[in-house]
């Protein structure tokens, strides 16, 4: 019998750090460093999303190179139904950034690029960074933006999101969504959320019970279309998530179906939605 409240993961990494996991980062999720030495093979990924509902996901490339896009590109050709693809940008590489943008959604189908501060230690209202947005709402994919105080030990103050207030002022067609937090400044994400209309947040690397209260309150509220579910697999594993995401309270049955799901669909995937969980067997 199909579940009752399918999920899409808004950002699932294929091969995790090809190296070594942060101390810091290992220390907050056990394990993890074991499930990178492990690897990810498609059929497990593929298992393990069965189980767990999943009827689709957002798989990242081209954190710290391009390792992962042959991965995400092959996942995404065997299985369209179930995985599209999204791409780390460094806005350091100028126009070669902005046309590996172009080329992976023209070409590749992409649906989403991501920046990450922690990396390019450049905050977001940055010159480099508005090619990118610019591209962004001229391919009408969202962007992804990590936010919060970073788990890796790197200094974290250009992930400040006070700096997407003057970036959707300037791009107001531009679909941004909160990553990886926010925390300590869960309150103003909430604030930037109520100001600006296509601004998003999803829940990737956190706990969906250690979701910043305030972001928890603005879910449940006035927020309902605002928030999604991300796991950041194999940070935080899929059946793990489904379980903890049952034991939540929601406001209604309404909003947590807006959480694991809706909102996803109809942030990522405006023109074309998603299949429906008959494809998962």
């Amino acid at each position: 019998m199909p579940d009752p409240h399918p999920m899409i993961d808004a950002w699932v990494n294929p091969n995790f750090a090809t190296t070594h996991v942060d101390p810091t980062v290992a220390g907050i999720f056990p394990g993890l460093e074991a499930r990178r030495r492990r690897g990810t093979s498609l059929s497990q990924l593929i298992d393990e999303m069965d189980a767990a509902s999943v009827e689709r996901a957002v798989l990242c490339a081209g954190y710290r190179g391009a390792d992962s896009i042959g991965w995400v590109d092959e996942a995404v050709a065997a299985h369209p139904d179930r995985f599209s693809g999204s791409l780390v940008i460094d806005p350091r590489l100028g126009m070669d950034a902005v046309r590996s943008l172009e080329h992976a959604v023209r070409d590749r189908g992409y649906v989403m690029a991501r920046v990450m501060a922690l990396e390019t230690q450049l905050p977001y209202d940055h010159a480099s960074y508005y090619p990118i947005y610019a591209k962004c709402v001229e391919l009408e994919v969202p962007i992804s933006v990590n936010v919060g105080i970073p788990g890796p030990r790197v200094p974290g103050r250009c992930q400040d999101p006070i700096m997407l207030d003057e970036v959707c002022y300037f791009f107001p067609e531009l679909k941004a969504i909160m990553a990886h937090g926010g925390d300590p400044w869960a309150e103003v994400c909430v604030k930037l959320m109520r100001k600006w209309d296509n601004l998003y947040y999803m829940s990737s690397a956190y706990s969906p019970r250690r979701i910043p209260t305030p972001v928890l309150e603005y879910l449940n509220g006035h927020g309902s279309t605002k928030v999604m579910w991300a796991s950041d697999y194999p940070i935080l594993e899929l059946d793990w998530c489904r379980r903890t995401i049952d034991s939540m309270s929601f406001a209604d049955a309404t909003i947590k179906q807006r959480f694991v799901h809706d909102n996803a669909r109809d942030v990522i995937w405006p023109m074309s939605e998603p299949p429906s969980l008959s494809t998962v067997r």
